[in-house]
Protein backbone atom coordinates (compact mmCIF):
# COMPACT_ATOMS: atom_id res chain seq x y z
CA UNK A 1 0.00 0.00 0.00
CA UNK A 2 1.11 3.57 -0.63
CA UNK A 3 -0.17 6.83 0.82
CA UNK A 4 0.60 10.04 -1.04
CA UNK A 5 0.14 13.11 1.13
CA UNK A 6 0.60 15.49 -1.83
CA UNK A 7 -2.04 13.74 -3.95
CA UNK A 8 -4.27 12.65 -1.03
CA UNK A 9 -4.44 9.16 -2.53
CA UNK A 10 -4.01 5.63 -1.21
CA UNK A 11 -2.88 2.94 -3.61
CA UNK A 12 -3.48 -0.75 -2.90
CA UNK A 13 -1.20 -3.15 -4.77
CA UNK A 14 -1.12 -6.90 -5.29
CA UNK A 15 2.06 -8.37 -6.81
CA UNK A 16 3.20 -4.81 -7.67
CA UNK A 17 0.02 -4.16 -9.71
CA UNK A 18 -2.25 -1.29 -8.63
CA UNK A 19 -5.59 -2.86 -7.73
CA UNK A 20 -7.33 0.14 -6.22
CA UNK A 21 -6.79 3.85 -5.74
CA UNK A 22 -8.78 5.71 -3.07
CA UNK A 23 -9.13 9.39 -2.24
CA UNK A 24 -8.10 9.96 1.38
CA UNK A 25 -7.42 12.71 3.90
CA UNK A 26 -4.17 12.98 5.82
CA UNK A 27 -3.18 15.54 8.46
CA UNK A 28 -4.00 19.21 8.09
CA UNK A 29 -0.56 19.79 9.63
CA UNK A 30 2.83 19.14 7.96
CA UNK A 31 4.01 15.52 7.89
CA UNK A 32 5.62 14.57 11.19
CA UNK A 33 6.40 11.51 13.27
CA UNK A 34 6.90 13.44 16.50
CA UNK A 35 4.58 12.66 19.41
CA UNK A 36 1.75 15.21 19.78
CA UNK A 37 2.58 16.85 16.42
CA UNK A 38 -0.72 15.66 14.89
CA UNK A 39 1.18 15.15 11.62
CA UNK A 40 0.93 12.10 9.38
CA UNK A 41 4.18 10.12 9.74
CA UNK A 42 6.35 9.40 6.70
CA UNK A 43 8.23 6.25 5.74
CA UNK A 44 7.73 2.51 5.84
CA UNK A 45 5.07 1.04 8.13
CA UNK A 46 3.15 -2.18 8.45
CA UNK A 47 -0.40 -3.02 9.45
CA UNK A 48 0.01 -4.04 13.10
CA UNK A 49 -3.64 -4.68 13.96
CA UNK A 50 -7.02 -4.85 12.27
CA UNK A 51 -10.03 -3.75 14.32
CA UNK A 52 -13.73 -3.67 13.50
CA UNK A 53 -14.45 -6.73 11.36
CA UNK A 54 -18.17 -7.08 10.73
CA UNK A 55 -19.20 -3.64 12.01
CA UNK A 56 -21.71 -1.86 9.75
CA UNK A 57 -20.25 1.02 7.70
CA UNK A 58 -20.37 4.25 9.71
CA UNK A 59 -20.07 2.56 13.11
CA UNK A 60 -18.12 4.75 15.54
CA UNK A 61 -15.09 3.54 17.50
CA UNK A 62 -13.78 5.24 20.63
CA UNK A 63 -10.55 3.94 22.12
CA UNK A 64 -10.66 1.23 19.42
CA UNK A 65 -13.96 -0.05 20.86
CA UNK A 66 -17.17 -0.23 18.81
CA UNK A 67 -19.69 2.00 20.63
CA UNK A 68 -22.59 0.37 18.79
CA UNK A 69 -23.78 3.54 17.07
CA UNK A 70 -23.60 4.95 13.54
CA UNK A 71 -22.21 8.48 13.39
CA UNK A 72 -25.66 9.74 12.25
CA UNK A 73 -27.00 8.69 15.65
CA UNK A 74 -24.65 11.08 17.46
CA UNK A 75 -25.21 14.76 18.17
CA UNK A 76 -24.22 17.48 15.73
CA UNK A 77 -21.57 18.52 18.26
CA UNK A 78 -20.04 15.01 18.24
CA UNK A 79 -20.16 14.92 14.44
CA UNK A 80 -18.13 18.12 14.17
CA UNK A 81 -15.14 15.99 15.27
CA UNK A 82 -13.27 13.68 12.90
CA UNK A 83 -14.62 10.39 14.23
CA UNK A 84 -13.04 6.98 13.74
CA UNK A 85 -15.58 4.89 11.88
CA UNK A 86 -16.17 1.50 10.23
CA UNK A 87 -12.70 -0.16 10.39
CA UNK A 88 -9.25 0.50 11.86
CA UNK A 89 -5.93 -0.53 10.34
CA UNK A 90 -3.47 0.35 13.15
CA UNK A 91 -0.04 1.15 11.74
CA UNK A 92 3.41 0.57 13.23
CA UNK A 93 6.56 2.20 11.92
CA UNK A 94 9.46 0.10 10.69
CA UNK A 95 12.20 2.76 10.64
CA UNK A 96 13.84 3.35 14.05
CA UNK A 97 14.29 7.06 14.73
CA UNK A 98 11.96 8.04 11.88
CA UNK A 99 8.65 6.37 12.79
CA UNK A 100 9.55 3.65 15.33
CA UNK A 101 10.65 4.02 18.95
CA UNK A 102 10.89 6.91 21.37
CA UNK A 103 8.94 10.09 20.57
CA UNK A 104 8.42 9.13 16.92
CA UNK A 105 6.59 5.82 17.31
CA UNK A 106 3.64 5.56 14.91
CA UNK A 107 2.01 2.72 16.86
CA UNK A 108 2.26 4.55 20.19
CA UNK A 109 0.78 7.65 18.49
CA UNK A 110 -2.30 5.61 17.49
CA UNK A 111 -1.96 6.32 13.78
CA UNK A 112 -4.61 4.46 11.79
CA UNK A 113 -6.13 4.09 8.38
CA UNK A 114 -9.86 4.37 9.16
CA UNK A 115 -13.27 5.45 7.96
CA UNK A 116 -14.57 8.94 8.63
CA UNK A 117 -17.82 10.77 9.26
CA UNK A 118 -16.43 13.61 7.09
CA UNK A 119 -16.40 11.88 3.70
CA UNK A 120 -17.15 15.26 2.06
CA UNK A 121 -13.62 16.37 3.10
CA UNK A 122 -11.78 13.46 1.45
CA UNK A 123 -9.14 14.76 -0.93
CA UNK A 124 -8.23 17.57 1.46
CA UNK A 125 -5.75 17.35 4.36
CA UNK A 126 -8.13 17.51 7.34
CA UNK A 127 -7.14 14.75 9.80
CA UNK A 128 -5.16 14.87 13.03
CA UNK A 129 -2.48 12.49 11.71
CA UNK A 130 -4.44 9.43 10.60
CA UNK A 131 -5.30 8.42 7.05
CA UNK A 132 -9.06 8.78 6.64
CA UNK A 133 -11.08 6.93 3.99
CA UNK A 134 -14.57 6.52 2.62
CA UNK A 135 -16.51 4.07 4.83
CA UNK A 136 -17.34 1.61 2.04
CA UNK A 137 -13.79 1.67 0.64
CA UNK A 138 -12.21 0.95 4.03
CA UNK A 139 -14.40 -2.18 4.33
CA UNK A 140 -13.02 -3.51 1.03
CA UNK A 141 -9.45 -2.60 1.92
CA UNK A 142 -9.78 -4.12 5.40
CA UNK A 143 -10.95 -7.41 3.90
CA UNK A 144 -7.93 -7.60 1.57
CA UNK A 145 -5.18 -6.43 3.93
CA UNK A 146 -3.38 -8.74 6.36
CA UNK A 147 -1.43 -7.90 9.50
CA UNK A 148 2.16 -7.34 8.44
CA UNK A 149 1.29 -5.86 5.03
CA UNK A 150 3.52 -2.89 4.21
CA UNK A 151 2.39 0.73 3.97
CA UNK A 152 4.66 3.39 2.44
CA UNK A 153 3.70 6.99 3.37
CA UNK A 154 5.31 9.71 1.24
CA UNK A 155 5.06 13.46 0.89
Amino acid sequence: MTVSIARQLLGFYHDEVLIRSCVISTSRRPPSSIKNSLGTPLGLHHVAEKIGAGAPPGTVFKGRVNIGKHFNELSDEENEKNLITTRILWLAGLEPGLNAGGDVDTYDRYIYIHGTNHEHCLGLPTSSGCVQMNNIEIVGLFDEVRPGDLVWIEK
